[in-house]
């Protein structure tokens, strides 16, 4: 049963809001009453805490997939960006500003623990695009991590609406691509782009 509120809870809260919905919503949208959701969760803050930690889960587990699929380095951030926007197609506001506003504590836990998974998948993407030659050979990798996550997060952050936080989000990825791409790496960019259903 915890597992089931856990992942109920998590689609409400991303498609209508943290603080909008609230125990009672949840109960209702499962047919149980509130004292089975208070047998597992004492206040709504953990429930909130064990949502994200199930998203974030989740998250990295399609990206794993992704990279398994063996695209090219390129292709592979367009793959993963189409995952994100099928994901949060339904949230009105970016769930990621609206956990800073309402839940900054929470909100903390997240982005120190996005940030260490970020800069994992981050160098790994340029590693292979370095070796598929898509990604030029003399760039100091830990500062174009930085650049990168430094951009999404604060896309993130900052934006209010989920769709415009899409919209910027291909912009910073052709933005990063591009700081990186080799001739070969433009062309394959190019491609995506016009591939990509924005």
């Amino acid at each position: 049963m915890k597992d089931k509120i856990i992942t109920k809870a998590s689609e409400m809260f991303l498609k209508l809001g943290f603080k909008s919905i609230t125990m009672d919503d949840i109960a209702g949208e499962m047919c149980i009453s509130k004292k089975t959701i208070y047998k597992y969760f004492c206040n709504k803050e953990i429930l909130v805490e064990e949502s994200t930690a199930m998203v974030h889960k989740e998250v990295h587990q399609i990206i794993d997939s992704i990279v398994a699929q063996n695209y090219n380095a390129i292709q592979e951030n367009f793959e993963i960006r189409k995952m994100f926007k099928e994901m949060f197609k339904s949230s009105d506001t970016s769930p990621i500003y609206q956990l800073k506003k309402h839940y900054p504590e929470i909100y903390e836990k997240v982005i120190s623990r996005e940030i260490d998974e970020c800069n994992k998948c981050f160098r790994q993407n340029i590693e292979k695009g370095v070796e598929q030659g898509l990604y030029r050979k003399d760039i100091n990798v830990d500062t174009y991590i930085k650049f990168y996550y430094t951009l999404i997060f604060s896309i993130n952050e900052t934006t209010i609406l989920e769709s415009e936080a899409q919209k910027l989000e291909l912009e910073a990825l052709e933005y990063h691509t591009r700081a990186l791409a080799t001739e070969k790496g433009i062309a394959e960019l190019e491609k995506q782009l016009s591939n990509s259903n924005i």
